[in-house]
């Protein structure tokens, strides 16, 4: 059969999107082989829409070995393009953790466009630890609370297993409110409520009214202030 204009332009996406999911997958099962030890490494996410979502545990620091989460999630475009990329850890404050995100991220960007996550790994173990900030300087300068508006939560055990695992990542405390509007009640770094709803608006987390997953494109952020005191430790769900 021969293509001809648009088909053959169609029929070579599909190709290339193929390939570097395959290509994704690929990788996972060498990470697993590397990183073998228990508990060492997690799938999180085996979707083939969204693209699977490793967890590496590792350590960061030369002088005092400092224990580290690190989430990569290989969206369908990698490795055309980089990894997003979570990080946390018990030892460390949010700033830091922030801080060293944003570093394995502006490696990613200059790495060559091929599968990553075993050199980002490696290099992230020689990061030197940015200093941290005082909890009280952290708090009056970093903390905010944000109010989201939902459109709409069909599939529901899938959208709040997300909200959970990104609040969770991003070392952020939240409560979701089901009624009449379905309210996301966020609190933690600026950057990290950024990052959220980034997450909220790219990656397919719900269902539309034919069944099709999609994204929560109509979200909106109805308020963000700094400063208000802490309300809850944990994501809870109330309706």
């Amino acid at each position: 059969m021969e293509l001809h204009g648009g088909d053959e332009a169609e029929a070579e996406a599909e190709a290339e999107a193929e390939a570097e999911a395959e290509a994704a997958w690929e990788e996972v099962s060498v990470l697993s082989a590397i990183y073998c030890a228990q508990g060492e490494l997690r799938l999180l996410q085996q979707s083939a829409d969204d693209g699977p979502v490793v967890q590496i545990n590792s350590t960061v620091g030369e002088e005092r070995r400092l224990d580290v989460s690190l989430l990569f999630h290989l969206h369908p475009r990698y490795p055309s393009c980089p990894p997003n990329i979570s990080v946390s850890s018990t030892g460390l404050s949010r700033t830091q953790c922030h801080d060293i995100r944003q570093k394995l991220l502006d490696h990613a960007a200059a790495l060559p466009l091929e599968p990553m996550v075993h050199q980002l790994v490696q290099w992230f173990q020689h990061v030197e630890v940015p200093e941290e900030l005082s909890r009280g300087e952290e708090e009056k300068e970093e903390q905010c609370t944000a109010v989201l508006l939902l459109d709409h939560i069909r599939s529901h055990n899938r959208y709040v297993g997300l909200l959970e695992r990104w609040t969770q990542q991003l070392q952020l405390t939240g409560r979701l409110l089901l009624g009449r509007h379905i309210l996301v009640i966020l609190q933690g770094l600026r950057p990290s409520i950024k990052e959220f709803c980034r997450l909220l608006k790219t990656v397919k987390v719900d269902v539309d009214s034919s069944g099709k997953k999609c994204k929560e494109r109509m979200m909106k952020v109805l308020i963000e202030t700094p400063c208000l005191p802490p309300v809850h430790t944990v994501f809870r769900v109330l309706s």
